[in-house]
């Protein structure tokens, strides 16, 4: 009796790369590799004890270039979740990071209206022009291919970090925390004076509203850089699964979003 032959065709095999691989393609270390791997910033598959890591997919990942969108591009984060649930995401994580918070695309144009903004924000951007230099500085973040969140100062002079969002192996927008003051602040009136000059607004208002930003100490800021990499890996979820009910966004963001607490004995 002759053997019937399946008509199914193969499945191409994936290789699957080690934590050293990774290492090397991304020159970074192997506790950079391994918190990329947990947080869901990398994809991966733990073999055993072991991460092993999609070599198509991590290549993808390395290839994509923020400034370019790709010519058949899926739909970006405001298409995926839509404007509502997105900005109800970013409500939440500014609540719980205590900083401003506001979803980009790849761009730097915003998807979302600043959520807790703070005071100088909210005053220099009266003034004509601030904005479309806030977003050329977004943009700068964006198109800086560095996987751990740092913290950066702005052209208002006040600190900002970011984490970028994946759609699979494509980037597809980025989550900003901002307005919190550096070390050495409030400025001195010469560097309120630069400031003022960079952005085309009356020194007085930067001088006048200095305080008003968000003072974090060194143990908060370490918080808010740990929680942004969760923060984009959840959005990125989302966007993949773009079937999940809208209705769930905002509770499941809220329970991400938190601080672990530990469970009493």
């Amino acid at each position: 009796m002759q053997d019937m032959q399946s008509t199914e065709r193969p499945r191409p095999l994936v290789t699957l790369l080690t934590t050293q691989d990774v290492q090397r393609l991304m020159k970074v270390d192997r506790s950079t590799v391994y918190r990329m791997a947990e947080d869901g910033r990398l994809p991966a598959v733990k073999v055993g004890r072991q991460w092993r890591f999609p070599e198509d997919q991590i290549h993808d990942l390395l290839r994509c270039r923020p400034a370019v969108p790709a010519p058949d591009a899926s739909p970006g984060l405001a298409e995926a979740l839509g404007p509502g649930a997105l900005q109800a995401v970013s409500d939440l994580l500014a609540e719980s990071m205590g900083t401003m918070v506001v979803v980009t695309d790849l761009e730097g144009h915003p998807l979302t209206a600043p959520s807790n903004p703070c005071g100088l924000f909210d005053a220099v951007h009266r003034f004509p022009g601030v904005f479309e230099r806030c977003v050329d500085s977004w943009q700068v973040l964006a198109a800086e291919v560095d996987f751990d969140p740092q913290w950066r100062a702005t052209p208002l002079g006040f600190l900002c970090a970011r984490s970028l969002v994946r759609d699979g192996g494509r980037l597809v927008g980025m989550i900003l925390a901002g307005g919190v003051a550096p070390a050495s602040w409030p400025p001195a009136p010469e560097e309120s004076a630069r400031l003022a000059a960079g952005l085309g607004v009356p020194a007085a208002v930067i001088e006048e509203h200095s305080a008003e930003v968000f003072h974090l100490d060194e143990r908060e800021r370490e918080r808010v850089l740990r929680l942004l990499p969760r923060s984009a890996a959840f959005l990125s979820r989302l966007a993949t699964q773009k079937s999940a009910p809208a209705g769930r966004i905002e509770p499941t963001a809220a329970a991400v979003a938190a601080k672990p607490q530990r469970s009493e004995p």
